[in-house]
């Protein structure tokens, strides 16, 4: 589903890519917005998800956006690679946990050791977004953000680079949410969708964009298959891939209007950053575990009627659990795809990844069909792969039991 194709066509299949063992590693009016410089465009990536669904590989200090599945780099590493021709790295700041801070920065020593902030505890996408546009507007008042995921598989660099120029752009002169579509290419059940309206226009005197804009509609939880047919074939949707880009007026004028306790905690959250991280982190311990859970779409997305999609016409997967593998490492001739010193007889449609490092054997199958095998120095994983959302289920029931809590 990741790989952009027309809706008639058999669904394409992504170029393979060389895979190693996981090591961890309708529009409120605008209004003129200030004159802004190159240097006021900020990126903030949150790396703070557990990834249970990759689970023996991920895991809680090392989860899915820090491992190396696919490449040499991981899924982190590559979304700051990926940024980095846009914004400068003293411009990128990342979002995580205490108990992933440590290996983040070590997987990146190039950015500044105070771009990396560690969430004391976990309260969902619309704390991250307040704490990042804090943080932003502790150093520029005109700044213009994105806030992007760490886990994303965006292999059209290029063309993700110039929808994200595009993007800083219209949200630099223009107070409007922009999030960033992702072209649909199959009826997807597991995405939520965004409904468009007509092509928006350059303003008077303004630079066309290369990427096309739209008004947002509507946004649509994940829908039934053929709900999600009805939406490819009209050609008016989106997937929503969580990927924002917005002024800091903007983003704190839209948690003001609808989030009023976010908005004050962001007021705070500011000043503690302006004085250091030491205070930051005093600030932050104090006052996060009482933070409101919910998400950034509920909570500013779906209320806001300042909202426009950039056209994400770029080939895009978010990897969210095993089976997506199949869609970037080659297959043999029963479509198998492994990442492994795989045997097998009569055997289909397997996912096998050996992420073993002291000792990998040879990884034999029979007569196996539609299968998860995942090993790693301390764990091997068999699953149906039609039941690979129960994984997570499954990290859940070790953690409680007080003899594999090690392995979480």
């Amino acid at each position: 589903m990741a790989v952009k194709k027309t809706p008639a066509s058999k669904p394409a299949k992504p170029t393979p890519k060389k895979a190693t063992p996981a090591r961890s590693a309708a529009p409120a009016k605008p209004a003129p917005a200030p004159t802004r410089k190159a240097d006021d465009r900020f990126v903030i990536i949150m790396a703070g998800g557990r990834g249970e669904r990759f689970w023996p590989v991920s895991r809680e200090k090392t989860p899915k956006q820090l491992i190396r599945l696919l490449g040499e780099r991981s899924f982190l590493q590559q979304a700051v690679d990926r940024v980095l021709p846009v914004v400068p790295a003293t411009n990128v700041l990342i979002i995580t946990n205490s108990a992933q801070v440590a290996e983040v920065r070590r997987q990146l020593p190039e950015l500044p050791r105070d771009n990396i902030v560690a969430e004391p505890v976990g309260r969902d996408t619309c704390a991250a977004v307040t704490l990042g546009a804090a943080l932003v507007g502790a150093r520029s008042a005109k700044a213009v953000m994105a806030v992007l995921p760490a886990d994303h598989v965006i292999p059209e660099e290029k063309k993700f680079q110039q929808v994200l120029k595009d993007a800083f752009s219209v949200a630099a002169r223009s107070q409007v949410i922009v999030t960033i579509g992702i072209q649909p290419t199959e009826p997807a059940t597991g995405y939520g969708y965004i409904h468009t309206g007509p092509v928006l226009g350059a303003p008077e005197g303004a630079k066309p964009t290369k990427t096309a804009f739209f008004n947002a509609e509507r946004f649509v939880e994940k829908p039934s298959l053929e709900k999600a047919t009805e939406y490819l074939a009209s050609g008016q949707y989106r997937w929503n891939a969580g990927m924002f880009v917005w002024s800091f007026a903007t983003v704190t004028s839209g948690l003001q209007e609808h989030q009023p306790d976010m908005y004050a905690a962001c007021q705070r959250w500011l000043g503690a950053a302006a004085k250091g991280s030491n205070s930051l982190t005093r600030t932050l311990a104090k006052e996060y575990p009482e933070i409101r859970k919910i998400s950034i779409d509920y909570a500013l997305l779906e209320k806001a009627r300042n909202v426009v999609v950039a056209d994400g016409s770029f080939a895009w997967d978010d990897l969210g659990a095993w089976p997506a593998l199949a869609r970037h490492v080659a297959q043999d001739a029963d479509g198998n795809a492994s990442v492994a010193d795989l045997v097998h007889v009569d055997a289909a449609r397997n996912i096998v990844y050996d992420g073993r490092t002291k000792a990998r054997t040879t990884v034999t199958l029979v007569g196996v069909s539609d299968s998860i095998v995942v090993l790693t120095d301390d764990a091997v994983l068999v699953a149906a792969r039609a039941e690979a959302q129960k994984i997570k289920d499954l990290v859940r029931k070790l953690a409680q039991s007080p003899n594999h809590k090690s392995l979480v």
